[in-house]
């Protein structure tokens, strides 16, 4: 899987990272041209060792460069393009500790900002540009609010660490709580009343869907699972999913990775539901869907957690093989596609594919013939480090749980098995261990047409995409896949508590 996620991830970012001359104007190009965007920035009390300062955007989760922008005189620094996407962007100080945002909007082309180097915010004059006005205007206004909320806050905490102060404490969250409401009313009106403005959108974007106190629930309905649903099911109702500015704000990245790792319940199906439903909200935008669709695949392709694969082919098939994905080039996708498409078989749930093979004595073997409540299979080599570690491991594991008709049925993946056979006797392992032999591998036609073997047998290193090992499957008594890429030290544990649900679930 790492060579697929080195080439999703690094290409993506790249994309993004690219450097401000990239996208800069040709050498020699009027950059006074009209329909350019020149923003100006006035750093008050700024000095030599300001010589310049850095700007960038936010995208997603992150933020990345998008230009250096030099200090002129009276502490004047300019930036001039093309082409700047809209967004939120960063004026970040020397330090890259202090910053200040700048909201563009691709509309306002020309934006005028002074500011004091030491009080970036506070002392912040947006002398052109509506929407700056506007951003300033709400944050201030906010941070007021909360800076008279602090006081209160304190008074309480101390209130309660004293006896018989009940009603005082009951006085003071009261007034807190008349506070939250005027908040929440300068919110609603501020929105409403510049709905049309961008810095408008960017805040309603961060609001939670508003649950109702005392709702009408269906009869049979939890009260609790009825929220969980209204909640979830208007988790988007306040972002913009098809304008491209809003993955260039702080909002879309976060909101993303909470409904999808937080809010969906982490099954395989429910997440794929989920996100089908948000991609397809998403699609009047470029800039959103692309990244929607690669943040959810490139997550999943990383998950540790069993089963997440699922997720990642899920993507890859119907995305990425539906050629909707296009920021990627051919041979990209391919890879990907092709990584998707050589996981579905392999998922949990799947029937595990049949390995037909001789064990070290000769005699030949049927997975599918195996019969036992439970089959672990491990594909693994004698020169593998970790397998010299982890066989003996399963060895004992076992002679734990034969008794308790559980099978071990192991397949070695070296071409040569001389070093094979010896570990299996210096080790007395004893558990079914079954290969390809060389002569096989010579004759393999010859030993088909006589019905002892197949292809998907002799292929198996492919079908089973063993690229390491040990590779672990846990099958059930119908060969399905209940688990994989377990440790031996995990197995016991695993079907013990996985045989404890089957009977929980099939008792009457």
């Amino acid at each position: 899987m790492t060579h697929i996620k080195t080439l999703t991830t690094i290409l993506f970012c790249a994309l993004l990272s690219l450097p401000a001359w990239a996208s800069a104007n040709p050498k020699g190009k009027d950059k006074e041209k009209s329909d350019g965007y020149r923003f100006e920035f006035t750093l008050k009390g700024s000095t030599e060792a300001d010589s310049l300062v850095y700007m960038a955007n936010y995208y997603g989760h992150k933020q990345y460069y998008f230009d250096t922008l030099r200090r002129k005189n009276d502490g004047l620094f300019v930036c001039e393009k093309d082409s700047v996407p809209g967004g939120i962007y960063l004026i970040v100080m020397p330090d890259r500790s202090s910053y200040f945002e700048v909201i563009v909007t691709g509309d306002e082309k020309e934006i005028v900002m002074n500011t004091n180097r030491n009080s970036l915010i506070e002392q912040m004059d947006v002398k052109v540009s509506d929407e700056n006005k506007l951003f300033y205007e709400f944050q201030r206004t906010l941070a007021k609010m909360t800076f008279s909320a602090r006081p209160m806050q304190e008074r309480i905490k101390a209130l309660k660490e004293q006896e018989g102060q009940e009603d005082s404490v009951k006085y003071y969250e009261e007034k807190l709580n008349q506070l939250n409401d005027e908040v929440i009313a300068y919110k609603t009106e501020f929105i409403e009343t510049n709905a049309n403005s961008f810095a408008a959108k960017i805040f309603k974007s961060s609001q939670e869907p508003e649950i109702p106190e005392n709702p009408e629930v269906p009869e049979g309905v939890e009260v609790n699972d009825w929220k969980y649903y209204y909640f979830k099911n208007h988790f988007w109702d306040n972002i913009d999913l098809g304008d491209d500015r809003m993955i260039r704000t702080p909002v879309l990245g976060k909101k993303l990775e909470y409904y999808i790792t937080k809010l969906t319940p982490q099954i395989p199906d429910s997440i794929t539901a989920a996100s089908d439903e948000l991609i397809d909200k998403a699609r009047p935008s470029r800039e959103n869907f692309k990244y929607i669709v690669h943040w959810i695949t490139n997550h999943y392709e990383r998950s540790k957690i069993m089963g997440m694969d699922a997720v990642f082919s899920y993507m890859a098939v119907n995305y990425y093989g539906r050629g909707e994905c296009w920021w990627t080039d051919s041979a990209t996708t391919e890879k990907i596609v092709t990584r998707g498409k050589t996981l579905e078989p392999l998922l949990i749930g799947k029937k595990a594919s049949n390995i037909i093979l001789p064990d070290t004595a000769g005699k030949w073997h049927n997975l599918h013939e195996i019969e036992a409540d439970y089959t672990v299979m491990v594909f693994w080599s004698s020169t593998c480090g970790h397998c010299k570690k982890e066989i003996p491991r399963i060895e004992k594991f076992y002679q734990e749980y034969k008794d308790k008709n559980v099978a071990v049925f192991g397949i070695g993946t070296e071409l040569e098995i001389e070093n094979f056979k010896k570990f299996i006797r210096n080790n007395k392992i004893h558990f079914l261990n079954v290969s390809d032999t060389p002569e096989i591998n010579e004759n393999a036609h010859d030993y088909m047409l006589k019905g002892l073997t197949d292809l998907n047998s002799l292929n198996f290193r492919t079908v089973y995409d063993i690229f390491s090992t040990p590779q672990v499957y846990v099958l059930d008594k119908d060969k399905k896949i209940i688990a994989k890429k377990l440790g031996a030290d995990q197995l016991g544990d695993f079907i013990d508590n996985y045989s404890k649900n089957q009977t929980q679930n099939t008792a009457p």
